[in-house]
């Protein structure tokens, strides 16, 4: 099979022409290309059996090569550390995901078990989060008040026995969710744990789904500055859902877009009922709270673990509480009984399924995304490699299995995987080791957290808050580094705030994508000028001391040329050139209709007052002053048919003016687009007086075409 040739003109004293062979790539015949894969994954052998466990549970490759005694200490210390902090977390978070917090303590446990067989990040903790947290309750929330109960917090606790029947039913409606098609009265807690675990199994199908069919792609849409902006945002909102409790007021609890607003409005207008004994103990909380994170920040390389301060806390908080009856003597908000053991496992309802489908969608992809994010930041750090697909499959089931035991969604967080790695992690055993201390909890302690104030969690809901709330001090440096991330960091942060978080997540994926569009659009285009004494040329607008070229203008256009910049292209190369072929073909046209008539009525001087055989020579006006147009094709990473067709149009008109066009730098695809497009022929002969392979070896050839000296038609 003949090879096709690409020629393009080198510059070695004399002008030569150096013929460029391209590489011939076999068709492939996807048809059988894909039954072959189809064999291949439909076939069963011992191996392929085994190879698929192994990497569907990769506990069982690293286990057995586990060195105990140089990995045992350092994953128990982590373990233990993680577990002491995940307890007081897991109770604060059940706050925003509006569920008891017997149900955060189910979640944490089962998601460190399963993400310790399937995760293949050494390094991360799967758990709780707050943003994951807070994307529930918003749906729990709806979804409780579109069935009528009423969203006080302050309910009497119906959970002390451990049941999930409400038995105390005079703060809430008695719901027939028959019409859900589940035929029993369920009180407002276990319609709410309903939601949740539906939610929940719903996000952990769309992981898997991702991970069958390898959409782990999605998460290159999610931006860090649409990230940044979106975990902001949304911190605002969590710091705005516990001022209620921080003051110990009894508001409603907002919902639907605006949340943020309308909760401080009625922060303000119910000032006046502040619970002083709730005030009080928030101040002290907070002040203890944030002290001691400045001083582990300050001291962190002389502390061997992060101080167990939420804990010392929690602890305090409730033997004061209990001991001072808050609760019975000042009405403080306390957490209520938090049972012991494990609920009966149940299927989550498919009826709920369909009413939180759609709410699924985002919460799988950002607890997708902050996971794989954080592996991958992690593996990199200490030099080990990660399976993305593998990471959706872990976290898909991280929230499948559970949601069958009462749990809601989780998701990596990165306070607590840092936490993890300075206390000496090296593998997912430390995660066993939590989940341990959390079943500890679950079996015994729990009941000792009854008379703890809800204002207590809400103060350490809000000093976990401060990594994210910080990032408004970055923003001066983030907008010298790149203004255009910046005000999509804002974008996002505002949309997620002032309107919802799911509502603010796609206005920042839209106005990211927008913003590269745009850039797109309009890009950057510049005339070059030779950098004196050597053979390179760059913007002659950024750069001193360059020397124009005689007869010839360079035109760069720093993007792919498609249908969208396509009259941007076109506007920018007539304006920089100071000359639309257009418009002058027009004004020729005109002018030679002007003669015409001067003749016809056998006037030998023409409208100028010159002679015949003188006005060819005005046809060409002075202000033309080239020959050639280089473009520098080297920043135009692909074209579509409205690019090839823009290109074959400026070809042609600028023919008309006797002016050549030559393109510099382009690419293999860019070739392809052109040879397709018919651009240099159909045969291609001219290719290699149109195509060159640097700018400099176009402007040489441009210097040694033999046109007249004024450029005349």
């Amino acid at each position: 099979m003949e090879r096709p040739l690409e020629a393009t003109r080198m510059e070695n004293n004399t002008s030569s022409c150096f013929l460029m062979e391209r590489k011939t790539h076999a068709k492939i015949n996807r048809k059988k290309v894909m039954l072959a894969k189809l064999r291949k994954s439909c076939s069963c052998t011992p191996q392929k059996l085994k190879n698929f466990l192994m990497d569907f549970f990769p506990v069982l490759r690293w286990l057995p090569k586990y060195r105990c005694k140089e990995y045992i200490w350092g994953d128990v210390m982590s373990g233990l550390v993680i577990g002491i902090i995940l307890v007081p977390q897991a109770i604060a978070y059940s706050l925003l995901a509006g569920l008891k917090p017997i149900y955060s303590l189910y979640t944490s446990f089962f998601a460190n078990i399963i993400y310790f067989l399937m995760g293949t990040s050494r390094h991360v903790s799967v758990g709780i989060f707050s943003l994951i947290s807070l994307m529930v309750g918003q749906v729990v929330d709806r979804e409780l008040l579109l069935a009528g109960f009423d969203l006080n917090d302050d309910a009497p606790p119906a959970l002390g026995d451990g049941s999930l029947q409400n038995d105390n039913l005079s703060n809430t409606t008695a719901f027939n969710l028959t019409i859900v098609g589940i035929n029993a009265e369920c009180g407002k807690e276990c319609y709410a744990i309903g939601i949740a675990t539906a939610l929940t199994f719903m996000a952990g199908v769309y992981q898997v789904l991702m991970g069958i069919f390898r959409l782990g792609f999605v998460s290159m849409y999610l931006s860090e500055s649409v990230l940044d902006g979106f975990a902001t945002g949304a911190s605002l909102t969590i710091l705005t859902a516990q001022v209620k409790y921080l003051i110990g007021i009894k508001i409603p609890r907002s919902q639907g877009h605006g949340m943020l607003v309308i909760t401080w409005i009625n922060i303000f207008r119910n000032i006046s009922q502040a619970n002083l004994c709730d005030v009080i103990t928030s101040a002290i909380c907070i002040v203890v709270l944030v002290s001691a994170k400045e001083l582990g920040d300050r001291y962190k390389h002389k502390l061997k673990f992060p101080l167990p301060t939420e804990l010392v806390v929690i602890v305090v908080a409730t033997l004061v509480s209990h001991y001072g009856k808050l609760n019975e003597l000042y009405a403080s908000s306390v957490s209520g009984a938090i049972p012991t053991g494990f609920i009966p496992p149940k299927v989550p309802e498919f009826s709920l399924m369909l009413r939180v489908a759609l709410d699924a969608l985002p919460l799988a992809i950002v607890s997708f995304v902050f996971t794989v994010s954080l592996s991958e930041m992690f593996a990199k750090k200490y030099a080990y490699t990660i399976r993305a697909n593998q990471e959706m499959f872990a976290v898909g089931f991280c929230n499948i299995i559970p949601s069958f035991f009462h749990s809601f969604a989780t998701s990596a967080a990165l306070a607590k995987t840092l936490v993890k790695t300075s206390t000496g992690c090296q593998t997912q055993i430390s995660g066993v080791i939590s989940a341990m201390v959390v079943l500890l909890v679950l079996l015994f302690l729990a009941p000792l957290f009854y008379s703890l104030q809800k204002c207590v969690l809400a103060c350490i809901i809000i000093v976990s808050l401060r990594g994210a709330l910080r990032k408004f001090q970055d923003v001066p440096a983030r907008y010298q580094v790149n203004k255009v991330d910046t005000l999509v960091w804002v974008v996002t942060m505002s949309a997620s705030a002032l309107v919802s978080t799911e509502i603010g997540l796609l206005v920042g994926i839209v106005f990211s994508m927008l913003c590269i569009i745009v850039r797109t659009q309009r890009p950057r285009t510049a005339l070059l000028g030779q950098i004196q004494d050597t053979s390179f040329y760059e913007d002659d607008l950024e750069y001193e001391n360059l020397s124009t070229v005689p007869k010839v203008k360079i035109f760069r256009f720093e993007a792919p040329l498609y249908y969208a910049n396509r009259n941007y292209f076109l506007k920018s190369l007539y304006k920089l050139t100071n000359l639309d072929p257009n418009l002058e073909a027009a004004r020729r046209k005109k002018y030679e209709k002007k003669e015409k008539q001067h003749l016809k009525k056998g006037n030998h001087r023409t409208a100028n007052g010159l002679g015949i055989g003188e006005t060819t020579l005005q046809l060409v006006p002075k202000q033309i002053d080239f020959q050639a147009l280089v473009v520098d094709c080297s920043s135009i990473s692909f074209l579509d048919t409205t690019g090839v067709n823009t290109l074959k149009e400026i070809l042609k008109d600028y023919k008309n003016l006797n002016i050549s066009v030559l393109l510099a730098c382009c690419n293999p695809s860019v070739i392809d687009s052109l040879k397709s497009g018919g651009y240099f022929g159909k045969d291609f002969g001219c290719m290699q007086e149109m195509l060159f392979y640097s700018i400099h070896n176009a402007v040489l050839f441009a210097k040694d075409q033999k046109l007249p000296a004024d450029c005349s038609v």
